[in-house]
């Protein structure tokens, strides 16, 4: 199997584990990481469904609910894999719909190729660089039969679809603050009209390859299991996710995983 075929699989058993315990009327239980972020049995299920397929490409893994080797080890690596299992816990656990699984192919730092799954709404995003451009599948699961990109990819539409809107920023549902509230109004001195929309998980990433948004400010905290994904896909459609203050790329398997702030425009 192509390991790019085998990471888009990956991502589509990872949602229908993660929709398991979505559709089940009880409770979901959830627990507290040492970084205070909440951790529920969605997130380690389709981990292990991730991690089972991913494993056989004999490219080392990198994710949230995985094992954090030492920078030492991970600074060998050329190529891994970037794996959030469930992006947007919070919004999975207010069941909302709006959590993805992400999955990202990296070389040299760079995310070449990139998986995100939207499991409530059977849609999937793929591509980046390595595929010369960026897609989106409707109404596909881990039940769709296929076996080549290709194949995926006739029944893809490609990315970005033009509209005709006024000027849109995208911005998280849950970490909305007083700096990117600032940078909006900036915005709006400069563009006049500008609409805001608000969204969860690596969605606000996908709305600007879309071409649904314009752009996507991000002045909080992330990861990078959080955003290589939809870097991905960023880059297939000739887009950029730059840090503002130097206008540098972000950067990925670094010593120190979190994300400096960001900009996707």
């Amino acid at each position: 199997m192509n390991n790019d075929v085998a990471a888009i699989k990956a991502a589509l058993l990872g949602g229908k584990a993660i929709l398991e315990v979505y559709h089940r009327e009880d409770t979901i239980q959830v627990l507290e990481k040492d970084d205070k972020s909440p951790l529920t049995e969605a997130d380690t299920a389709a981990n292990a469904e991730i991690v089972e397929i991913l494993k056989d490409t004999q490219i080392p893994i990198l994710s949230e609910e995985g094992k954090k080797n030492a920078y030492s080890e991970r600074a060998e690596w050329k190529t891994l894999w970037v794996v959030d299992p469930l992006d947007g816990t919070k919004e999975f656990i207010k069941r909302n719909g709006e959590f993805t699984v992400n999955i990202a192919r990296v070389i040299d730092g760079v995310p070449v190729f990139g998986v995100i799954y939207v499991p409530v709404q059977n849609t999937l995003y793929f591509g980046g660089t390595d595929l010369g451009g960026s897609y989106k599948v409707e109404r596909i699961d881990s039940n769709t039969q296929f076996e080549t990109l290709e194949e995926l990819i006739k029944a893809a539409t490609s990315l970005p679809e033009e509209s005709k809107r006024p000027f849109t920023v995208v911005g998280s549902r849950s970490h909305m603050n007083e700096d990117t509230e600032k940078y909006i109004t900036e915005l709006k001195e400069k563009h006049g009209e500008v609409d805001m929309i608000s969204v969860g998980s690596s969605l606000k990433i996908c709305m600007v390859v879309e071409g649904k948004a314009d752009e996507y400010p991000r002045f909080a905290p992330t990861m990078e299991w959080d955003t290589a994904a939809g870097h991905a896909l960023v880059l297939g459609v000739g887009k950029t996710m730059v840090i503002p203050s130097s206008g540098e790329s972000l950067q990925y398997n670094k010593e120190d995983l979190l994300n400096p702030y960001f900009l996707v425009r």
